[in-house]
């Protein structure tokens, strides 16, 4: 019956609350599954970071080995955040995802039953609506998160949009972020504006993991999270992605830039807890792909 208590004998133990629904979130900021009630899960003491997969351009081992991975994030932490471009490009429309990313999605959505999932997005996939958020349990901003997890304060952007050397980049991501030209890709048919956005994504970003434009963006980000730091004593943690450029750089007691490079470079993740910050590669059961001449950025 509506508003009865099954469970009285837990109220004490702070268990079941009598006076909140089971799809009720318990944490701020934190959805909760319905299938799980009240209960989402809660940010614990290890966090695990990862981020530009670019799936949906990468190669498909990339995407078989991001699956095999998520299976295991419950044995290696209790958290997961993804830090930007996940996709190549996701556009969640009001009735309809993108067929390529049925499977990432799909297991995200089950994990996120398991351990809290923080998500950010990047300059190729933050037009996620509320689809992460209602739909698949996931805390998503398209731009900037705070959050706590792994026994530290956080902050996660993605680090695109802090200054480009390429006038071409500076000029799409400026139009692609408008609420314009999202109200005007929504109109278009999937059949047509997907294979439209992917001949214009290679103008979302510079090319290659080396070289002197990268290394230009991620002095810029490093620049940036100090600035950050030195101005938010409360943050311990600025998480960045978009160079595809793994660092770890500690910038005060107990104080870190991250960036844990990418995802479709060799598996690349990392792992924050209270006392450390790790830069980390995944091994598969099956043997990564050869690299690319360029990258999907």
């Amino acid at each position: 019956m509506a508003g009865m208590v099954h469970n009285a004998h837990l109220i004490d133990l702070g268990v079941v609350h009598p006076h909140l629904n089971l799809t009720d979130s318990m944490l701020p900021g934190l959805p909760g599954h319905r299938a799980l009630g009240k209960f989402p899960p809660v940010p614990g003491e290890t966090l695990i970071v990862l981020s530009d997969a670019h799936l949906g351009y990468a190669p498909a081992a990339v995407e078989t080995a991001l699956l095999e991975f998520l299976d295991i994030i419950p044995s290696l932490g209790d958290a997961l955040l993804v830090n930007g471009d996940l996709f190549e490009f996701w556009f969640a429309y009001r009735t309809v995802v993108p067929r390529h990313a049925f499977r990432t999605a799909a297991a995200l959505a089950a994990l996120a039953r398991k351990v809290p999932i923080l998500m950010v997005g990047g300059n190729h996939d933050r037009w996620g609506l509320e689809f992460w958020n209602r739909e698949a349990g996931i805390l998503y901003a398209p731009h900037r998160l705070e959050f706590e997890a792994g026994g530290r304060r956080g902050l996660a952007i993605h680090g695109d949009g802090l200054g480009s050397s390429r006038p071409l980049t500076r000029v799409m991501e400026r139009l692609v972020a408008s609420r314009a030209a999202s109200v005007v890709y929504r109109s278009l048919h999937p059949e047509l504006g997907f294979p439209l956005v992917h001949r214009l994504s290679a103008m979302l970003g510079e090319h290659g993991l080396h070289g002197p434009e990268v290394d230009s963006a991620a002095a810029r980000q490093r620049v940036w999270a100090e600035r950050q730091l030195a101005a938010q004593s409360s943050v311990e943690l600025i998480a960045m992605g978009h160079t595809h450029r793994a660092a770890v750089v500690e910038l005060g007691p107990g104080r870190h830039y991250l960036n844990p490079g990418a995802w479709f470079d060799g598996y690349r993740y990392a792992l924050v807890t209270r006392n450390a910050v790790e830069l980390r590669q995944f091994t598969p059961s099956e043997p990564p792909p050869p690299p690319r001449s360029t990258d999907p950025r």
